[in-house]
């Protein structure tokens, strides 16, 4: 089984990160790999950046359908940038890491927080909670207020651990959800200190796919996600048309 991983941003650091946390989670014999695509945003903290972030994603999973070198794909960023575009695209299954990272942690008890970035993404992630059916589980969402590409920087993983720590007290979460794929390596230590499970979406959207590829199944092509039909498309998205070289 081959799954490709995509981070829609284009900080290559990040890309080699979510690889790892990929790799960890895949079973013996699933090839996972992790790409970087050519153009788009260093990393995406806003509407702006996530709609710049999508032709580059579509380019790779686009080149992944030609060389057919991909059973599955997941969108590594937890705004989900692109996911309905890309299953229109796709042969295989295409999971994000927010649906899969909150319904796994809707599986581990009552309710969960989701601890993410920026405060201003924070809308972000309430909007796919309800967009995916699981508000209801969704206690609340924080933010560290910490930018992606600061998350290296020292004192971000103890600003984010003391976030997930008043998730479980202030909101009495049963599960922690990490909003941000460059979050992936904090996970098991997070959890380990706050005693409670802390899910990673790129752990949790690898295995989905391979769960999903397992079982032969694929998103549904009859309607909403069929091919897009061709048209031309002009300017800077000309070479974007299905049929075209990028989009064949």
């Amino acid at each position: 089984m081959r799954i490709l991983v995509i981070n829609p941003n284009t900080t290559a650091a990040m890309t080699a990160t979510i690889e790892a946390s990929a790799v960890a989670s895949a079973s013996p014999g699933t090839k996972v790999t992790a790409v970087t695509p050519a153009m788009g945003p260093v990393s995406i903290e806003s509407h702006y950046d996530e709609a710049l972030a999508v032709p580059g994603l579509l380019a790779e999973i686009a080149r992944a359908e030609a060389e057919g070198s991909a059973d599955g794909y997941v969108i590594a960023c937890f705004g989900d940038p692109g996911l309905d575009a890309a299953r229109e695209l796709a042969r295989g299954p295409v999971v994000g890491i927010a649906e899969a990272a909150m319904r796994t942690a809707a599986y581990l008890g009552r309710g969960f927080s989701v601890v993410t970035t920026l405060n201003r993404t924070r809308g972000r992630a309430e909007d796919l909670a309800a967009h995916y059916g699981l508000a209801r589980f969704c206690r609340r969402v924080r933010a560290c207020d910490i930018g992606v590409l600061a998350l290296e920087e020292p004192g971000a993983r103890e600003t984010v651990l003391a976030e997930c720590r008043r998730a479980v007290v202030e909101d009495g979460s049963d599960a922690v959800v990490l909003g941000c794929a460059g979050m992936a390596e904090l996970c098991k230590e997070i959890s380990a200190e706050i005693g409670v499970p802390v899910v990673d979406g790129v752990a949790a959207a690898t295995r989905t796919v391979e769960t999903l590829v397992a079982l032969g199944l694929r998103t549904g092509d009859r309607g909403e996600f069929a091919r897009p039909p061709a048209k031309p498309y002009t300017g800077l998205l000309r070479d974007f048309q299905v049929g075209s070289p990028i989009i064949s």
